[in-house]
Formats: C-alpha cells, sequence, structure tokens
C-alpha cells in the first residue's frame, strides 16, 4: 500500500472515485451486453467483458502516464489538438459513420475501431481556453486580440459538433461558459458567446438534418402522453426498469429491461444499474459525481497558477455535466439524447478521453500538493 501511494500522486479521493466508477462499470456492462453478444458473438458475453476490461484498463494506464507529466505541459499542445480537432469533426460530418441516424464517429482503419472526434475537440477545446484565458488576462477585456480568439473556438467548435451531437455541442458550451465566468471575461462579451450561439443553435434545431428527431424528442419529452410509443420506446422502458427495482434492485443479471432497451450498455445503463442494484447504487453513482466535483474544487481553491485552476476546473464540469445529464435522461428530466455515463458506459475511445480529462485533473492536484510542500519547507526553513 505504501509502495502504490509512492507510484500514485494528487488527490487519492478521486483515485478511489475512479476506481468505484470502473467496478461499476464492469458489473453492469457485463450484465447488460447480453442482447448485443447474441448479435454480434452469437451470445459469448464473455467477449464483449474481456474487450471492455482491456479498454478500462488502458484507461487507466493512460490516466496513470497524465498525471505523471506536468499539467503546464498541456498548454503547450493545447492550440495543436484545437487545430487537428478542426479538420477531424469536418472530416465526421461529411464522411463519419453513420449509426442512429447521426454521423459522430469516424472508424480507425486496420483496428476497425470507431472514434467520437468530439470527445477529442471537448478535450482540446477545455485546454485551449484555460490556456488562453490565461494567456490573455491583461488584455481580456479588448475584443479584437483578447476575446475574440476565444470567442471564434467556441463557436467554430460548437457549429461543427451540434448538427450531429446536439447534446455534447451543448455540454460543450456550457463548461466553455463557465470557464469563461471563471477566467474573469466580461458579462457583456459572455452574452456575446451566448447570443452567437443561440443564432447557431436556432438554426440547428429549425434548418439542420436531424431537426425532426429534435421535434420528436422534445415533443415526447413534454407530451408523453400524446406520443406515439415506438417514438417514446427508449424513455419509457428506462422509467420502467428504474421503477421496478425498487431499494435494493432485482439483483445483478436480472435485468429485463436490458433485453429491450437498445442502448442498455451505454445510454441507458444507469437505467440499468437501478433496476438491478436498486435506488441505493443510484445514489451511490450520484453521489460519486457530485464528491469528484467536490474534490476538483478543493483543487481548483488551492492553486497557485491560473491555468491549473481553469484546466481542472472545464474537465471536472465537462464530466458531472455530463454524468448528470446521462442520469437525468434515464429519469425522464430531460429528453432522450446520446450521452453516456463517464467511466461506466461501455465504449472504446471515450473511455480513453474521460481516463485522460482525469489524469490531468489528478496532475494539477500533484503539482498543487507539490507546491504547497515546497512552500511550507521554504517556510520552515526560513527561506519563504
Amino acid at each position: 500500500m505504501i509502495w502504490l501511494r509512492d507510484k500514485i500522486k494528487g488527490d487519492i479521493w478521486i483515485w478511489l472515485i475512479v476506481f468505484a466508477l470502473s467496478v461499476f462499470s464492469i458489473l453492469a456492462v457485463y450484465s447488460s451486453t447480453g442482447a448485443l453478444a447474441y448479435q454480434k458473438y452469437e451470445g459469448n458475453t464473455t467477449i464483449l467483458l474481456f474487450k471492455h476490461m482491456m479498454m478500462v484498463v488502458a484507461g487507466l494506464i493512460l490516466m496513470y502516464i497524465a498525471h505523471k507529466i506536468n499539467y503546464r505541459y498541456y498548454s503547450v499542445i493545447a492550440q495543436l489538438m484545437l487545430i487537428i480537432a478542426i479538420p477531424l469533426l469536418l472530416y465526421t460530418l461529411i464522411f463519419g459513420s453513420n449509426i442512429n441516424e447521426a454521423k459522430r464517429w469516424i472508424t480507425i482503419p486496420i483496428i476497425n475501431q470507431t472514434f467520437q472526434t468530439s470527445d477529442w475537440a471537448k478535450l482540446a477545446l477545455i485546454m485551449f481556453l484555460a490556456k488562453e484565458l490565461t494567456k490573455r488576462q491583461e488584455r481580456i477585456k479588448d475584443f479584437r486580440s483578447g476575446f475574440l480568439p476565444i470567442f471564434s473556438s467556441v463557436i467554430i467548435i460548437f457549429l461543427l459538433i451540434a448538427p450531429a451531437n446536439l447534446s455534447t455541442a451543448l455540454m460543450i458550451f456550457g463548461t466553455s461558459i463557465l470557464i469563461l465566468l471563471i477566467g474573469r471575461v466580461s458579462f457583456r462579451q459572455i452574452s456575446l458567446v451566448c447570443l452567437g450561439g443561440l443564432i447557431v443553435l436556432t438554426g440547428i434545431v429549425l434548418l439542420g438534418p436531424r431537426r425532426e428527431t429534435y421535434k420528436s424528442r422534445i415533443s415526447s419529452f413534454i407530451h408523453p402522453e400524446k406520443t406515439d410509443p415506438d417514438k417514446s420506446y427508449q424513455a419509457d422502458h428506462a422509467r420502467m426498469a428504474i421503477a421496478s427495482g425498487g431499494w435494493f434492485g432485482k439483483g445483478a443479471g436480472h435485468s429485463l429491461e436490458k433485453n429491450y432497451l437498445p442502448q442498455a450498455y451505454s445510454d441507458f445503463i444507469f437505467a440499468i444499474i437501478v433496476e438491478e442494484w436498486g435506488l441505493v447504487a443510484g445514489f451511490i453513482l450520484v453521489f460519486l459525481y457530485l464528491f469528484l466535483l467536490y474534490r476538483c474544487i478543493k483543487i481548483i481553491t488551492r492553486s497557485p497558477k491560473a491555468f491549473g485552476a481553469l484546466l481542472a476546473t472545464g474537465l471536472s464540469f465537462s464530466l458531472v455535466i455530463q454524468a448528470l445529464a446521462n442520469m437525468a435522461v434515464a429519469t425522464h428530466l430531460l429528453p432522450v439524447t446520446g450521452v453516456s455515463l463517464p467511466l461506466v458506459s461501455m465504449g472504446g475511445t471515450s473511455i480513453l478521453f474521460t481516463s485522460m480529462a482525469f489524469g490531468i485533473i489528478l496532475s494539477v492536484s500533484r503539482e498543487v500538493d507539490q507546491d504547497l510542500l515546497n512552500q511550507t519547507e521554504g517556510g520552515e526553513l526560513g527561506i519563504a
């Protein structure tokens, strides 16, 4: 245990949260992939479990590597990552794999692994905003040299993601606004960003290629009693799963709704967890994400550097907002969206990007702890 603590640095509670979410993920994915296994592997769920476990392990390794790198180095690659993100998103919109009537993924050749480019763009944008807000603090009030590069980056990424993945685009946009608020951008400038986002949103909802899907989902959410059962199928079965779970659930592997929900192992995995392990497990999951936010806020308030604080802010809020949105959809508090539960839903590259986000947060925590330790030792020696 002492050896392990010497190897892993940063907030120990965040490491424990990651471990707990990983355990939830492995158990829930194994239980909820029965139908998928019959479609692809003649009912062999072990194959899917093995693939998922390998991805979780790969994510933990990536998180460990990311947390060992000084977070200041991420500011160096932030702009390059954002530059790469733009053609990636464009390519996805035009040539991406069409899954569930949306082009959100590209397929990586040779390994035949799907890659959701919005995950890359989200990480790149948060890193870029943290870097630019730190660098431009002295001239952030100047529209052309201070604000315009930040404004344009948010709107461009939003515009490229929203046509195929509006829910993710809105969450990235909301996270960006939070970072701008903490980065001391004026309310007038933030209002301008919101106005630009609203114009883009209106155009996509009214004129975009998925406008009928948005209309149907909003209508079924507001008036479920008047909705065609085929259109409210996922939401209905998610509610049935949660309602039938009770306080302690039906037991691991005993879910019925996992055979009916088409995305039981990803978008609606929270409903399956509650059905099998009850509301107690659901509350534990909510607590884990909220406790993660609390630990991240502790890191932010202790960080002596603006870049570290803004970076941890953006990444932590993006993870928690996504988690709450996923659970809100499962409980019918929001219309159906294609949002996964971070580090719990089955996924390929999304697990890797989520793990990297956790690793960067832990890197900030590690450096904050080291800075405070140096200051303490310096003060004791009369150097501070």
